[in-house]
């Protein structure tokens, strides 16, 4: 694993700010964390503390195209630990966690909703929407400042489009699904491929390599059977057999000429 990453980064999505932040304690530990990410690449998604087992401080990162390796969560560790011990912005002891955001991942960015147009996700609203609070539904993009949401719980007398304005969202969080799952491998994949390149463990693919279309069904494909060859006169008869006997044991078949 190297060490800072910014410049192998896309700047604009490394420096894309959080729609859906913390309150209270968990934004002293933001302003402090959020920086020392950014300088090395990262970026902040979530950051949970709770109180189970003594205090933990959960801090969600990633690389700016979604990805996150072990290595990733271990070099931010060393790096954040000191800098979080001089700014102190837990009162008490607390044991300190860094983790990817995981499959059923919150979504806090607007290119986040953009990346996961498509999937089935859950929010919840700071101000409430048509009466509201709790949204479940298809992500149907963004459009403007506002979500698009395809209501999977919509009653009859209910509109099941609705748009829900970004800035009011305080929690969105994709439901962990077949297609979501199966998204999230390929992505780890791509990912963990780039990674080795990036580090000289795997060469580059050949100019002539065609690259996998993830819309196409990686199955195999059944065997065919082979087609069958057209016979002539047949060579197992009756007549065959004989004289290949005659032959065996030197006669001559005297209904064949010469």
């Amino acid at each position: 694993m190297t060490d800072p990453i910014a410049g192998s980064v896309d700047a604009e999505l490394l420096a894309e700010p959080r729609l859906v932040v913390e309150p209270g304690v968990a934004a002293r530990v933001s302003a402090v964390a959020g920086p020392v990410l950014q300088g090395m690449g990262y970026r902040l998604v979530r950051i949970k503390i709770s109180g189970e087992a003594g205090c933990t401080v959960q801090i969600m990162a990633e690389r700016p195209d979604g990805s996150m390796q072990i290595e990733d969560c271990e070099a931010i560790s060393r790096a954040l630990s000191p800098v979080l011990d001089v700014a102190e912005p837990i009162e008490r002891a607390y044991r300190l966690e860094i983790s990817s955001p995981g499959i059923d991942r919150p979504l806090v960015r607007r290119s986040d909703f953009e990346r996961y147009a498509g999937h089935l996700v859950k929010i919840e609203m700071a101000l409430a929407h048509q009466g509201r609070k709790r949204f479940r539904g298809m992500l149907d993009g963004v459009q403007g400042d506002c979500v698009r949401l395809r209501r999977d719980d919509a009653r009859t007398d209910e509109d099941a489009e609705v748009m829900l304005v970004m800035e009011d969202i305080a929690d969105a969080r994709l439901v962990l699904t077949d297609e979501l799952i199966a998204e999230s491998m390929r992505r780890g994949k791509a990912a963990e491929r780039e990674l080795r390149r990036h580090l000289g463990l795997e060469p580059p693919p050949p100019p002539y390599a065609k690259a996998s279309d993830p819309a196409k069904s990686n199955k195999p494909k059944p065997k065919q059977k082979p087609e069958r060859v057209r016979k002539g006169t047949p060579k197992n008869t009756k007549e065959h057999r004989l004289a290949a006997e005659r032959l065996r044991r030197g006669e001559t078949d005297l209904t064949r000429g010469e």
